[in-house]
């Protein structure tokens, strides 16, 4: 069923009760075409593009759980393309303009709502660095303005200009920058995937990877043996797990973070706003919601919850910029898990194994690429071979020393 003006009448008319489910429940088939490890975002984003870019339909995207249980659902919602190196600009900016069309490619409501998003700077060295990555970007054709304190002032007046311990010089912002709804985003592409012929298979989680010569021919899941003629794995901050079922030891590690939303108010943030004299993020949800987050826990973790002190980190800074939040209470938190690579930027990639291609390491910027990684992995299985946007994302830059460190952090993935 299409989405429609015309079908919303008509279902209206009808008592609703003509709705189709959102996606098939298919059994497993016996071999596939390709086979998705992971039903996140980036793994039904790659299925669709698959079947829409490359015209492969015997595709299946196997899911431990259940659609939008992992960091699809678990994250800010917010979507960027201000970054600064030659590996992540272009990269990012194609994710920009995929979310500019989503709506309209996959017949699904995300909710994108480019706000605009504003990088606060406190000193003139963050000046000079910001000035340097608006200038990246206006190179690569991406929109950025460096703004000054009043500007500042007169497009976010709520922050604390006077009294602020680390005060506000200016900002960089993009404004086509912004939110979209997280959990749309899964079900969005769940559905328009499925109308291609992709077969979601929940609750089937992979126990196994079958390797013969040197080749991945198929995985062994809860749902019994799959055959595959290739194999995508996209599982997150699982992926070093489900990658060792290969033999294969991953240049990443799993970090537990943590995001929090206030209860509702009246609207306040129309924008989002991040924090230059910390890390703090903020925007405001369609339900009044303040939505905010920062750090990693420092630790390595797979569990779904984080720690005190990283609760007690983002209220400080939280409070540094906005002390108004103080009169709010949180009432909602929880923790993503995120596969933090050694130098903050993303693996697409082939791996040693033929047939088996990986699709990790995503650090804080997983979800705002999520339509670029889709399209860019499907184009590496596909092709076997990289397209030019993720050509840098090699999973032997490690080896070889051709790092993309966004952040200047070195080879150290809890200081990115």
């Amino acid at each position: 069923m299409r989405y429609a003006l015309t079908s919303l009448l008509g279902q209206a008319l009808r008592g609703n009760r003509g709705w189709t489910p959102a996606w098939r429940r298919p059994e497993p088939k016996a071999s596939y075409d390709a086979v998705i490890v992971g039903g996140g975002g980036h793994g039904l984003a790659t299925a669709y593009y698959l079947a829409k870019e490359h015209g492969l339909t015997n595709i299946a995207v196997l899911e431990k759980g259940w659609i939008g249980n992992g960091n699809i659902g678990r994250n800010t919602t917010l979507i960027r393309s201000n970054y600064l190196l030659p590996g992540n600009v272009p990269f990012y900016e194609h994710s920009m303009k995929l979310w500019e069309g989503l709506e309209q490619d996959i017949n699904y409501n995300a909710m994108v709502s480019q706000r605009g998003l504003l990088n606060l700077y406190h000193s003139d060295a963050q000046r000079d660095a910001f000035a340097r990555r608006g200038n990246a970007m206006r190179m690569h054709g991406v929109d950025s303005e460096l703004l000054d304190r009043e500007q500042v002032r007169a497009f976010v007046p709520y922050l604390d200009f006077d009294n602020a311990r680390f005060p506000i010089q200016g900002g960089l912002i993009q404004r086509r920058g912004g939110t979209v709804r997280h959990d749309a985003v899964a079900w969005g592409y769940a559905r328009a995937a499925d109308r291609l012929g992709v077969d979601i298979l929940e609750h089937c989680e992979v126990t196994g990877i079958d390797i013969v010569d040197g080749r991945a021919v198929g995985v062994q899941t809860t749902r019994g043996a799959i055959r595959a003629k290739k194999i995508g794995l996209a599982a997150a901050g699982n992926s070093s797990r489900v990658a060792a079922l290969a033999g294969l030891r991953l240049p990443i590690e799993s970090h537990v973070l943590q995001a929090f939303v206030s209860e509702g108010v009246k609207p306040l943030i129309d924008t989002v706003v991040t924090f230059g004299a910390g890390h703090f993020y903020i925007s405001q949800s369609d339900k009044g919601g303040l939505v905010f987050g920062g750090d990693i826990d420092g630790y390595n973790s797979y569990a779904w919850r984080g720690n005190l002190p990283i609760v007690e980190d983002v209220a400080e800074c939280g409070m540094a910029l906005m002390p108004m939040l103080g009169r709010l209470r949180v009432v909602r938190s929880w923790g993503g898990l995120m596969d933090m690579s050694m130098d903050g930027s993303p693996i697409i990639d082939k791996t040693p194994i033929d047939g088996l291609y990986l699709n990790c390491g995503w650090c804080y910027g997983g979800f705002k690429a999520t339509p670029a990684s889709g399209w860019c992995f499907a184009h590496t299985i596909a092709r076997d071979a990289p397209h030019a946007f993720n050509a840098a994302m090699r999973l032997d830059r490690f080896a070889t020393g051709h790092l993309i460190d966004e952040r200047g952090a070195g080879n150290r993935p809890n200081l990115h």
